[in-house]
């Protein structure tokens, strides 16, 4: 059977040779695939290696939930050989630009197993590596690639090994988060989470639902607030100050900084310094 890949590859070369514009393949021959985010792009580089091209449709230093894109992004995923998202409403706009693609769309929470979240699904399941690790095969299935996707799972299965002894024997088992993105994380490792806000972290909560979150917090004793990376830390400062707790970072790795960038950061080695952040709030042993 001819790959998705080799047959993009053939059908990008057959158009250049007939003068036609280049949007099956990249200028170098490989094949375009548009990511929705850090996570998605991350695991296709990996995987794809030099034969794909990923254009990652977040800019560093963005919230991804509700992104707006641009013509330019509209188009790239349209005309894409391969476009990888997350539905259940997590980008609705790169969602409805991918009903327009010419190439292959993965919803990539299809088939996965997920948490309710009231009405709605949890869809961070990169943060859990055993479900990250899922999403990596069925990327190496799409560009075909198999024995690099096979490898980036072994890596993350690792990595859930770390992630469990690291948080077998804790004092606390409470994860106060500025918005619910670790759900998937604390079923896995046995935690608790308490969210200040929900799936979005634009969703505020009301004065009301702020309050029962810090009464909440007050009764598990929490001694750490953790807020993100992309997201005002104004709410998580908010409750710890009432409930004189600390504040600490924990990343969901949703996107870059430019300072993680520069210090050439992946998903490996912030999630070590979440698992580094989590064992010191907990006072894991």
């Amino acid at each position: 059977m001819v790959s998705r890949i080799v047959l993009a590859l053939a059908i990008g070369f057959l158009l250049t040779g007939c003068g036609g514009d280049e949007t099956v393949s990249g200028k170098d021959g490989s094949a375009d695939v548009a990511a929705a985010f850090y996570p998605l792009a991350y695991a296709a580089e990996r995987v794809g290696g030099a034969v794909v091209s990923v254009t990652n449709l977040t800019p560093p230093g963005t919230e991804p939930h509700d992104v707006e894109l641009s013509a330019r992004d509209v188009e790239r995923v349209r005309s894409a050989s391969v476009v990888l998202y997350l539905g259940s409403g997590f980008q609705p706009a790169l969602e409805q630009a991918a009903e327009g693609a010419s190439g292959e769309t993965i919803d990539l929470l299809e088939g996965l197993d997920l948490r309710a979240a009231g009405t709605a699904v949890d869809p961070h399941v990169w943060l859990d590596p055993v479900r990250y690790a899922r999403i990596v095969e069925r990327i190496g299935t799409a560009l075909d690639r198999p024995d690099e996707a096979a490898r980036l799972k072994k890596e993350l299965l690792a990595l859930d090994g770390e992630f469990r002894a690291g948080l077998e024997d804790c004092e606390r088992q409470e994860l106060v988060t500025s918005h619910a993105a670790f759900g998937h994380l604390a079923e896995r490792y046995g935690l608790e989470q308490i969210a200040i806000s929900g799936l979005s972290p634009e969703a505020e909560p009301t004065a009301g639902e702020l309050e029962q979150v810090i009464e909440k917090v007050r009764e598990h004793g929490a001694t750490t607030i953790f807020f993100e990376t992309l997201v005002s830390p104004r709410l998580a400062q908010t409750v710890a100050r009432e409930v004189g707790a600390e504040t600490a970072v924990l990343n969901p790795l949703e996107g870059l900084t430019e300072e993680d960038i520069d210090a050439g950061a992946d998903y490996f080695s912030l999630m070590r310094a979440n698992l580094a952040a989590l064992r010191e709030a907990l006072e894991c042993r």
